[in-house]
């Protein structure tokens, strides 16, 4: 099976590295800056699961002259347009394409743009960043990616994308539960990116301040309400994970969007925060302390406008 990789980040690196190294035809579509890191250096990985350094092949955004079976998309939210534009010519009649952003907003457009026979459902699970010289550093043991059709339907696409994973190293499998799976994490991420970005601290940190863990909590409650209403309540073992998660003393434990924005970098508040707030307005929910993240997040990405303009 020929794999497309869209994007070599953190995520997309790191994933499709492991593929790499267990022999998998994986290709990195890419921008130049990053062409140039990965032809310089390799790929780069330093994980507890093992490091991992090799050397990638590479294609540059608007230079895809073939097809593949499957496209696998590990961009930001805020990238999707540009990303749907430099995958389209890799996109044959019988190719599947696999999302992993986060919420659910995504699957609209791209359903609209290639039709909603081509396009998987997933979502993966995972701790990591790059580093200034381009090394993806794998923050925790955690490595999961879930996959299934958006029916969940068992096909033989599925069959194909669970046997190019087995024996990879990480945790990757299809799952007949996708849509719930998606919903369960969309809880967790806007409950961790929305009161780890409104406080501008981490777990530990909020624990640790006389209302955090009530405002944790309360935030957690708001999506779970949301979550229901649109017939996803997270399962009972998960949100009592998620709730461990959440109000762990001392944790270090923040959003990735916490850290881009610690970095000054583009935000996903539209796509986590603001989509999950309009779905549950369109219920009848309130979800103050939800439309406080969100609000907070959208005057920092007014500053990055103004600073973009100013400079």
């Amino acid at each position: 099976m020929k794999v497309l990789m869209l994007g070599a980040g953190a995520t997309g690196g790191y994933f499709g590295g492991r593929m790499l190294e267990a022999g998998r035809d994986v290709t990195f579509l890419v921008r130049e800056h990053r062409a140039a890191q990965l032809r310089g250096n390799g790929l780069v990985i330093r994980s507890p699961a093992g490091d991992l350094r090799l050397k990638p092949r590479v294609l540059i955004s608007g230079h895809v002259h073939e097809t593949f079976d499957l496209v696998i998309l590990s961009c930001k939210a805020y990238d999707l347009d540009s990303a749907i534009t430099a995958i389209a010519p890799a996109i044959g009649p019988d190719t599947a394409v696999l999302p992993l952003l986060n919420g659910l907003r995504h699957f609209e457009l791209l359903d609209a743009r290639f039709g909603a026979d081509k396009v998987l459902r997933g979502l993966c699970s995972i701790a990591v960043q790059l580093s200034s010289d381009g090394a993806i550093e794998h923050l925790s043991l955690l490595h999961a990616l879930r996959f299934g059709e958006a029916d969940e339907r068992r096909t033989p696409r599925v069959e194909a994308i669970d046997a190019l994973l087995a024996g990879c190293k990480f945790d990757g499998k299809s799952s007949y539960g996708i849509q719930q799976a998606l919903w369960e994490k969309w809880v967790m991420l806007a409950s961790l990116a929305g009161m780890t970005c409104l406080l501008r601290a981490n777990v530990g940190d909020i624990m640790a301040a006389g209302e955090g863990r009530q405002l944790m909590l309360d935030t957690l409650d708001e999506c779970i309400a949301i979550a229901g209403a649109h017939g996803h309540a997270p399962r009972q073992n998960v949100a009592d994970g998620v709730r461990a998660i959440l109000t762990e003393s001392g944790s270090p434990a923040k959003a990735s969007m916490l850290r881009d924005l610690e970095h000054g970098g583009k935000v996903e508040a539209d796509h986590v925060l603001g989509d999950l707030i309009a779905r549950g307005t369109a219920k009848g929910l309130a979800s103050p302390l939800l439309k406080a993240a969100y609000a907070s997040l959208k005057i920092y990405e007014a500053g990055l406008r103004r600073s973009a303009r100013a400079s």
